[in-house]
C-alpha cells in the first residue's frame, strides 16, 4: 500500500516562494522574533498613558477632567496623526523602492538625479523651516502633499529635464516631510494639554508603523508594477498622497510662536535668525542636531551599501532583495516596539527618568556602531562571513527602529515649540552634507572601509549623546520657551 501521507514541512515549503533556504530561514526567524517581541512587550509593559502619573494628576486638576476622558482625547488625537503619517510613509516607501528601476528604464543619468535631490534639500533646508513655523505646520503639510502629487506625476515623463525638476521639488518636499508633520504633532500635543510622557507612545507607534508600511509597500508596489509597469507604484503614491491630503484638512493649525497669535507679529526674518541663533548659542540643541546628522547620515550610507555588499558575497542561491528588505523592515518594527520598555528599564533600573532617553540613545548608537564594525572587519579579514554580515545588517535596522522614537523624544525635549520647524530643517543641512559624502564614499572606497566609516559616525554620535546624558539631570522639557 502506498503511503499518501506527506511531511507537513513539505506542505509549508511548497507554499513559500522559491527563494534560497537561507533567505527563507531569515524571513521566518524574523517573523517569529517579531511575534515574540510583541507578545513579551504586551505582557510585561504598560504604556505610560495607561496609568495615572503625578504629572498627569496636575493636568487633570487644572483641566477639571478625568484620566479616562483625557486618555480618550489622547487616543483620538494619536489616531488622527498616525492615520496621516502612515499613509504618507506608505506612499513614500512605494516610490522610494522603485525610483531606481524607473530611472533605469528611462536610460537617464541616475546619479545626477539623486544628487540633485540631496543638493536641493541642503539648499532649501536653512530657510524652509522658518516658513513652516511662520505660515503654519498644517499648511506646510498640505504643501507637502500637493508637491508630492506633482512630483509623482512628473515621474510619468521620460525627460531628463522634467525629472530633474521633480528632484529639485523632491528636495523641498523631503524637508517638509521630516519637519512639518513632527512639528505639528509635538506642538499640538502640548497645545491640548497632554502629559509629556505620552509623546513617547506616539513616536514609538510611528516607528512601528514605519517598518510595517515599508513591508506592505514592497508588496503593493510590486503588484502595481506588474499591472502598470514601472510607473505603477508612483500612481499608487499619488492616490495615497491625495488621501493623506484629505485627512490633513481635518487638523487644526498651529504655528511656531511664543504666545497665541505671535506668528502674526513675528517676521519671517526673525523666525529665521532666531532659529539659527538658538542652534549656535544652545550647545544642547547644537549637539542634538549634530547627533541627528551623524546617525542618519550613517544610516543613509548603509542603505546604499547593503544590496551591493550582499550581492558581492555570492551567497548560495543569490540574494532575493525583496525578502531581505522585508526582514530588515521587521527589525525596524521590533526596534519601535522595544523603545518604551527600554526607556522604562533605564528610568527604573539604571538611572533616573530624566536621563532615560539620553541613555537609551547612547545604547542604540553604540550597538549600531558595533554592528557596522562587523562587516568592516569581516570583509577585510575573512572570506566566509556572510551570516555574520547579514546579522549585523539586522542589528543596524533594529537600532534604526529604536533610535527613531528616541531621537523624536529628545528633539521634543530640547527644541522649543516656537522653532520646531526652523531647527528641524537646520538639522537637515549637515545631514545632507554627511549623506552626500557617504554616497560619494560608496563609489570610491572599498566596502569594508565604508562600513568602518559608518561605524565611526555612530560611535561619534554615541559619545556626543553621552555628554547630553551626563548633563540631562538639570534639563526640563521645553514647551513654548
Amino acid at each position: 500500500e502506498i503511503n499518501t501521507m506527506s511531511d507537513p514541512k513539505d506542505h509549508i515549503m511548497g507554499v513559500l516562494p522559491n527563494w534560497p533556504q537561507w533567505a527563507l530561514n531569515l524571513l521566518l526567524a524574523m517573523s517569529a522574533l517579531l511575534a515574540i517581541t510583541l507578545f513579551i512587550s504586551r505582557m510585561t509593559y504598560t504604556p505610560d498613558d495607561e496609568n495615572e502619573t503625578p504629572d498627569e494628576k496636575k493636568i487633570l486638576d487644572k483641566k477639571h477632567t478625568t484620566h479616562k476622558t483625557l486618555h480618550s482625547d489622547f487616543n483620538s488625537f494619536r489616531r488622527s496623526y498616525l492615520s496621516v503619517y502612515l499613509v504618507i510613509m506608505l506612499a513614500d516607501w512605494m516610490q522610494g523602492t522603485h525610483m531606481y528601476t524607473l530611472y533605469l528604464s528611462y536610460n537617464v543619468n541616475i546619479s545626477a538625479l539623486f544628487l540633485t535631490g540631496f543638493l536641493s534639500g541642503a539648499i532649501f533646508a536653512p530657510f524652509l523651516g522658518s516658513l513652516v513655523d511662520k505660515f503654519g505646520r498644517k499648511r506646510s503639510c498640505i504643501v507637502y502633499c500637493v508637491l508630492e502629487i506633482i512630483i509623482n506625476w512628473l515621474e510619468h515623463y521620460n525627460s531628463f529635464e522634467i525629472l530633474l525638476l521633480g528632484r529639485v521639488m523632491g528636495g523641498i518636499s523631503t524637508n517638509l516631510l521630516f519637519s512639518a508633520f513632527e512639528s505639528w504633532m509635538t506642538t499640538e500635543h502640548r497645545k491640548r494639554g497632554f502629559p509629556e510622557e505620552w509623546l513617547g507612545r506616539t513616536y514609538s507607534e510611528c516607528s512601528i508603523g514605519n517598518g510595517t508600511t515599508a513591508i506592505l509597500a514592497g508588496v503593493l508596489a510590486q503588484f502595481l508594477e506588474d499591472r502598470f509597469d514601472h510607473i505603477g507604484p508612483f500612481r499608487g503614491a499619488i492616490a495615497l498622497t491625495t488621501l493623506a491630503l484629505l485627512l490633513v484638512l481635518r487638523w487644526e493649525e498651529n504655528y511656531g510662536e511664543h504666545e497665541a497669535g505671535g506668528h502674526e507679529t513675528s517676521s519671517l526674518y526673525r523666525q529665521f535668525t532666531d532659529g539659527w541663533k538658538l542652534v549656535v548659542s544652545d550647545s544642547k540643541v547644537f549637539r542634538i542636531g549634530l547627533i541627528q546628522a551623524l546617525s542618519e547620515g550613517g544610516t543613509y550610507t548603509f542603505v546604499f551599501m547593503w544590496v551591493p555588499t550582499l550581492l558581492s558575497m555570492n551567497p548560495p542561491g543569490g540574494v532575493p532583495t525583496g525578502c531581505v528588505f522585508s526582514a530588515l523592515m521587521m527589525a525596524i518594527t521590533i526596534g519601535g516596539i522595544a523603545f518604551q520598555p527600554l526607556e522604562h528599564f533605564f528610568s527604573t533600573k539604571v538611572s533616573s527618568k530624566e536621563r532615560a532617553s539620553e541613555l537609551s540613545a547612547f545604547f542604540s548608537y553604540m550597538m549600531a556602531s558595533a554592528s557596522m564594525a562587523v562587516p568592516a572587519i569581516c570583509l577585510c579579514c575573512s572570506a566566509n562571513c556572510f551570516s555574520k554580515v547579514l546579522i549585523s545588517f539586522i542589528v543596524i535596522e533594529f537600532c534604526c527602529g529604536l533610535s527613531g522614537p528616541i531621537a523624536g523624544t529628545l528633539r521634543s525635549k530640547y527644541v522649543p515649540d516656537a522653532y520646531q520647524g526652523a531647527i528641524l530643517n537646520i538639522f537637515r543641512l549637515p545631514l545632507n552634507a554627511v549623506v552626500v559624502t557617504g554616497t560619494y564614499a560608496t563609489d570610491v572606497m572599498e566596502h569594508y572601509k565604508v562600513f568602518g566609516l559608518v561605524s565611526g559616525l555612530f560611535l561619534i554620535a554615541a559619545v556626543i549623546q553621552l555628554t547630553l546624558a551626563m548633563g540631562s539631570k538639570e534639563v526640563q522639557r521645553v514647551k513654548k520657551d
